[in-house]
């Protein structure tokens, strides 16, 4: 019996073990699955760590020695090579490793230290082709970094936050192109300092409002598609997220028919633009030259009388049912690549005639007129923030 299992040997992990020894406890096993310690610092080479904690900067393998020798001052175990494969409700850990073979650890606490990871494209939902190519920031950083392999010579960054751009500067330093970081939020997420000294100082674009709807290429890439998003669809987006949370999805009716997608995480991943009621019953009458204009009502029944019943039925009633069938898809596509998480996913409308279409709509909507105001605001909000540098 262990008093103190922690799994990971990363940051967490180290600073919990020093911690555990300095409240007093002495029987502490870290179990780490790499071959040494300090997890995902071992690949951060840059410096910005320890401001805080060491009152210096320091490198990320520097920040990590520092909890090193912390740690050779104490009492603590620790298992290298070793894969945890289970950890069951009553306490007892299962593991394997080269040395110690598979091993049942009984613990009295235990403490998971083990990090994050990153979501890959397929389950952010990026469209395209499947070549070699595409990269995580963290697989790059690490194949960079640690086993010295360049991952490539022309590379475009999707996301601003400071891993994001720190991979922009480091691949210019290593002599790649960086065409450009894209960020599907008007704002970026990383420091001021790391927009600075590794967009700014390089000259390195950042497309704000700006995401990826397609990667082409066969062997490997060759081509990567980039399109502004609407910021219309951004507060939506936004606002969603803020009152309704993550998943969600919203339906913004007006000129066009916008679906957005906000998965479980809390990402925009894109969504669906078609013609809207009332552009759909111009293009009618505009394009078949016998035909009136109609104003898109809701009819009294599907199967119309004549032609203007006709029309408003085939345009409204035509409406409501590819907002149900679109819906269904979305949710099917969400599911199968797990943006929708485990429970009901949301769906709020919003726009011209919401109240109308929701009444007509199979699926379940919560009716907000005031939604894409509300995402203008928490916009606005999160902007006045003081930016960290």
């Amino acid at each position: 019996m262990v008093d103190l299992v922690i799994i990971g040997g990363g940051p967490a992990g180290l600073a919990a073990a020093c911690k555990a020894w300095e409240s007093g406890l002495r029987d502490i096993l870290i179990l780490e699955r790499d071959k040494e310690l300090g997890g995902i610092l071992n690949q951060c080479i840059h410096n910005g760590f320890g401001l805080h904690r060491f009152g210096e900067q320091l490198t990320g393998p520097e920040y990590a020695g520092r909890f090193i020798d912390m740690l050779k001052n104490t009492g603590v175990k620790v298992q290298l090579d070793t894969m945890v494969l289970e950890v069951t409700p009553d306490k007892k850990v299962h593991c394997v490793s080269k040395t110690e073979g598979y091993q049942i650890i009984e613990a009295k606490s235990i403490v998971l230290g083990m990090g994050c990871r990153e979501r890959t494209r397929g389950a952010i939902g990026t469209p395209g082709t499947r070549p070699a190519g595409v990269y995580t920031a963290g697989a790059a950083q690490r194949y960079v970094n640690m086993e010295g392999y360049m991952v490539g010579k022309r590379v475009l960054i999707l996301g601003s936050g400071d891993i994001g751009l720190i991979m922009a500067r480091r691949m210019t330093l290593e002599g790649a192109k960086v065409l450009a970081c894209v960020e599907v939020m008007p704002y970026s997420g990383g420091l001021t300092r790391n927009i600075v000294q590794c967009l700014n100082d390089f000259n390195i674009p950042l497309y704000l409002s700006h995401t990826i709807v397609d990667i082409q290429g066969k062997e490997r890439v060759e081509k990567a598609i980039v399109a502004e998003i609407g910021p219309d669809r951004i507060a939506d987006a936004v606002a969603a997220r803020a009152v309704y949370g993550s998943p969600c999805i919203v339906i913004d009716l007006g000129t066009t028919t916008n679906i957005e997608v906000i998965d479980a995480h809390g990402t925009f991943v894109g969504g669906v633009i078609a013609p809207g009621l009332a552009l759909g019953a111009r293009s009618l009458s505009a394009a078949a030259a016998r035909l009136p204009q109609v104003e898109p009502s809701a009819p009294t029944h599907v199967i119309g009388r004549n032609t203007r019943e006709a029309m408003r039925s085939g345009v409204v009633l035509g409406e409501v049912a590819r907002i149900d069938g679109m819906l269904d898809m979305v949710l099917a596509e969400m599911r199968a690549t797990k943006a929708a998480g485990e429970g009901d996913v949301p769906i709020v409308i919003t726009g011209d005639d919401a109240e109308a279409l929701a009444a007509l709509v199979g699926h379940s909507l919560t009716v907000d007129d005031a939604l894409t105001l509300r995402g203008l605001a928490e916009l606005y909000r999160i902007n006045q923030k003081p930016r960290r540098v």
